[in-house]
């Protein structure tokens, strides 16, 4: 019995027009990363357990995808096996199931290899990295299990120029990609600084993942969370008042000051916001969006968050990231500040579609087929296509010979724009008839002078 061909749920196939178009956006990005001093790197598609594990706060650590050891089906060790499984229901990680996952970021594998390789890396160090991660989350649009992340991260430097330089990134790629955007900032500082007007900074984490879900869920949803989580109800009128906070940048920020009064840690906070909006005061200003309900759920953001949202468009969050300041001390570096922003891709690629912002030239593929009329033919048709394909254009001879008929469905299945017939006729005359099966136009020409005649 056969079994019936599928994929798993949250991820897709791509053709060769979803490549094409991707492959635009990824190569925009590149571009724009190598135009900004940054280098590639790849990092393995799967990590130790305990690399991922502990670093994504309660909700990421939930979707990460664990993957079964070899040899559970030993039967010399089922005892033992069954023992290590009750420890998994239990709800512990257990090296004798599973002691590796696959990629939930690449910010995490990063850090990992910075902490690796530090003695050998030249500080600041900028990198960017191009490659798919998973997540075992609900499937639903613009939430895959399987998709690609496009990162740029710089370690080894404080300096908020580094902040200014990643919005400038994240304003240059869409400029690019025509995709018109916000650019969401806030800092965690500020939000450390709320929770320590509610009482404590032990209330931060149960704060932040709350407000992290206002878009989803609304502000009545998020003070009944917040009620669960423990916070009390004057501490949720504090933070309904910091959520209530609106207007242009500038009148948020003030609206902000009043609120925290003179809480240093939201200080500094308000004072990073401050120094990026005045480095991108003319160029950029209007695509940047002091928001405070900005959460970022991952519980190693230590200041300035980025969230990007496409507008005009029905999608979430199409980017984000922000400043950690000790990620690498999580594998043995401390002290190794950090920051870095993620571009989601698929995301990305949807929202253009939806809008129709993809180039018409993105889409490449074959533009001259050769006609296979016979073998002395054909053998001349593969000559003047090689010479088409050196000067860079995409050709293709048909398998076999066959009637006229069965090779022009084939150039407009193929959306070929040109056919190139080389008869009986053609090969006594060193001619050769191109078609533009677009406009239906025709005419003959010498074989010598295809190329500069076609093209």
């Amino acid at each position: 019995m056969s079994n019936k061909a599928g994929i798993p749920q949250g991820t897709r196939d791509f053709n060769a027009a979803t490549v094409q178009k991707r492959n635009y956006i990824f190569q925009t990005i590149r571009t724009v990363f190598e135009l900004y001093g940054f280098q590639p790197l790849e990092t393995p598609a799967m990590e130790n357990l305990d690399t991922l594990m502990g670093k994504y706060g309660e909700e990421g650590d939930k979707l990460i995808f664990k993957i079964l050891n070899n040899g559970l089906d030993n039967p010399a060790k089922q005892s033992q096996i069954i023992e290590d499984f009750n420890k998994i229901l239990d709800g512990k990680n257990n090296k004798g199931i599973t002691e590796r996952a696959l990629r939930y970021d690449l910010t995490i594998p990063f850090a990992r290899y910075v902490a690796m390789n530090y003695g050998q890396l030249t500080m600041p160090f900028k990198r960017y990295q191009i490659q798919p991660v998973w997540r075992a989350d609900r499937p639903q649009k613009g939430r895959y299990r399987e998709f690609y992340q496009c990162d740029a991260d710089v370690v080894g430097s404080n300096s908020l120029l580094n902040e200014v330089e990643l919005t400038a990134i994240y304003a240059t790629v869409f400029e690019r990609l025509q995709l018109p955007v916000e650019i969401r900032i806030n800092s965690r500082k500020i939000l450390a600084g709320l929770a320590e007007l509610c009482g404590g900074q032990e209330l931060m984490v149960p704060i932040t993942v709350a407000i992290d879900k206002l878009d989803k869920i609304g502000i009545e949803k998020v003070k009944e969370e917040l009620l669960q989580r423990g916070i009390n109800q004057y501490q949720i009128l504090i933070i309904e008042k910091y959520l209530s906070i609106d207007g242009v940048n500038e009148a948020k920020i003030e609206q902000l000051k009043q609120l925290m009064g003179n809480n240093p840690t939201a200080i500094k906070g308000i004072e990073e916001l401050e120094y990026i909006l005045a480095y991108h005061s003319t160029k950029y200003s209007s695509k940047i969006v002091v928001d405070f309900t900005l959460a970022r759920g991952l519980n190693y953001y230590t200041g300035v968050i980025f969230e990007i949202k496409a507008i005009g468009a029905q999608m979430g969050s199409i980017g984000g990231g922000g400043r950690y300041d000790d990620l690498t001390g999580l594998f043995g570096v401390p002290n190794v500040p950090g920051v870095g922003i993620s571009f989601g891709v698929d995301r990305i690629y949807d929202v253009l579609e939806e809008l129709k912002l993809f180039p018409e030239a993105v889409e490449k593929g074959t533009k001259v087929l050769f006609f296979n009329l016979g073998i002395q033919e054909s053998k001349t048709a593969f000559y003047l296509m090689q010479e088409l394909r050196e000067s860079g254009i995409a050709a293709e001879l048909y398998h076999e010979q066959s009637k006229f008929d069965k090779q022009f469905k084939y150039a407009e299945k193929k959306q070929v724009p040109y056919v190139v017939i080389i008869g009986s006729t053609e090969l006594t005359e060193g001619t050769c008839i191109i078609k533009n099966i677009v406009n239906g136009e025709q005419k003959t020409i010498s074989q010598q002078e295809l190329v500069t005649q076609l093209f």
